[in-house]
């Protein structure tokens, strides 16, 4: 299914069922899509995370409800997935900046949050500096940590920051490595990759590691290995300061090479971020971004 097409399926199937109990699963699996890849695209593309857009657009509706007077406030809560009143009114005042009540006294404060309209304007997908590679299965090696949705771009960086104050002496001084763990770090090059998983984990959630290749031999305690089979990756090439150069090659690959190529779709819910060694904040620093792909039919 072409990629523009099944976001909008998704935002449809989304409407359709905004009052069941709807989870990123269920809009994944209707418009056959990985819950990862369905997660960043939307998020890419609108703005919202699939959490945020499914919870203003029932803050919305809710509003309306209000308005119209006929159902208290505690009827609503239960109605609009809030397990008490309390918890009801909190977001409905952070979505709408005034409480309920409030808003029965002026309809002036509603927020508008009306279903969103996919469209997307091609500009230049195809000139994007990127190779169709085919690779051999091969494994990598990492710290690991799940991560929501919502909370990873801010969260993620934090994981790095922890990870490079910890190792950085022993890959950037040549110090000599005190125990399993620093030795694996220097060994297997754990910096190189950043690793995003989709798996049977936690609801919107996802595996992130700060990996390097496996050259083999059992993980220390602490670590964990992946192991991606024989794939196709695209390998989209940036070049910049981070993490500006890769947010912007991310963005056109989802907004403009995703809806602008019949040739590939997505083969795998995960995707590589690779980094090159040197100062990150430089110009002419290099970086990339591969995701499996396959050939559509």
């Amino acid at each position: 299914m072409e990629w523009t097409e099944s976001l909008k399926l998704a935002v449809s199937f989304i409407e359709n069922h905004l009052m069941e109990d709807i989870r990123a699963e269920d809009a994944a699996a209707a418009v056959n899509m990985s819950v990862f890849y369905l997660h960043k695209g939307f998020s890419m593309v609108t703005g919202y995370t699939l959490k945020e857009y499914i919870r203003s657009r029932r803050l919305y509706l809710a509003a309306l409800d209000v308005l119209k007077g006929e159902e208290k406030i505690i009827d609503l809560a239960y109605k609009y997935g809030y397990e008490t009143p309390e918890s009801f009114t909190k977001a409905f005042g952070r979505f709408h900046g005034v409480p309920p009540q409030q808003l029965r006294k002026d309809a002036r404060k509603i927020r508008p949050f009306l279903p969103l309209r996919i469209s997307i304007r091609i500009q230049g997908g195809n000139d994007m500096d990127y190779v169709v590679e085919k690779m051999p299965g091969f494994e990598v090696i990492g710290f690991e940590r799940t991560f929501t949705y919502e909370d990873a771009y801010r969260e993620i960086p934090v994981f790095w920051e922890e990870f490079m104050q910890k190792y950085a002496p022993i890959m950037t001084q040549n110090a000599k490595p005190t125990n399993e763990l620093e030795r694996a770090v220097l060994e297997n090059m754990l910096g190189e990759f950043g690793v995003c998983i989709e798996d049977s984990g936690p609801e919107d959630s996802f595996r992130y590691l700060i990996a390097g290749r496996h050259i083999g031999g059992d993980a220390p305690a602490g670590m964990v290995t992946y192991r991606f089979p024989d794939l196709l990756w695209a390998k989209f090439r940036c070049v910049g300061a981070l993490p500006g150069a890769l947010q912007a090659v991310n963005t056109a690959i989802y907004s403009e090479w995703l809806p602008g190529n019949s040739q590939y779709k997505i083969a795998l819910g995960a995707n590589i971020e690779w980094y090159s060694c040197g100062d990150t904040t430089i110009a002419d620093y290099e970086s990339a971004i591969w995701m499996p792909v396959e050939k559509q039919a």
